[in-house]
């Protein structure tokens, strides 16, 4: 399950396999990715990951209360809050050939494994049930410009993904005692 900085464990996944994947694109000088805020611009051949918006997933909404496993204490939890994390990823730098080679490197690895769980997961994710769903989001131009004028920017070629479903742990526990005795009361049937 996710602590507060299961956010932050997303992007850092997301950035390491994009580093990964543009490394076969030039076995001498490889393009990298970074998380970026997109203030400053990068000179060199760079895929800028910005997280641009979070927001709760619809589809996971009023789920059942978490309940603790013996031997541990009785404990019920507000079910973890389902998050929604859209990224826009951008290429730099190099030439618009690197940068076309680039976006599709990042098209292909979303593509190739749109759902990514177990060992592919790091931080507080690692080793947990959790999966992450890439969706590229279809905007038409007036919503990517309306992002890019946002951030203040002068539009540029981007990619715009859904990430779904980022569990954000509650931290409203409950204990649960349990039954030591009941009373029954009742009127007898005649």
């Amino acid at each position: 399950m996710g602590d507060f900085g299961v956010i932050a464990d997303v992007s850092t996944i997301i950035v390491d396999r994009l580093t990964e994947a543009l490394r076969g694109l030039d076995p001498t000088d490889p393009p990298t990715a970074i998380l970026s805020d997109l203030e400053n611009r990068p000179t060199t051949a760079t895929l800028t990951v910005f997280l641009y918006e979070i927001a709760e997933d619809p589809t996971s909404r009023n789920r059942p209360p978490v309940r603790s496993l013996p031997p541990a204490a009785p404990t019920s939890r507000k079910p973890p809050m389902a998050l929604l994390l859209r990224y826009l990823i951008t290429p730099w730098g190099g030439s618009q050939e690197t940068q076309h080679q680039m976006i599709g490197r990042a098209l292909q690895v979303f593509y190739d494994d749109a759902i990514w769980t177990g060992e592919e997961l790091s931080g507080s994710m690692a080793g947990t049930t959790e999966a992450l769903q890439f969706t590229l989001t279809p905007l038409t131009l007036d919503q990517k410009s309306w992002i890019w004028y946002a951030i203040q920017k002068p539009y540029r070629l981007s990619l715009n993904y859904e990430v779904r479903v980022v569990n954000l742990d509650s931290l409203d526990v409950a204990e649960l005692r349990l039954v030591q005795s009941r009373t029954l009361t009742g009127t007898p049937v005649p």
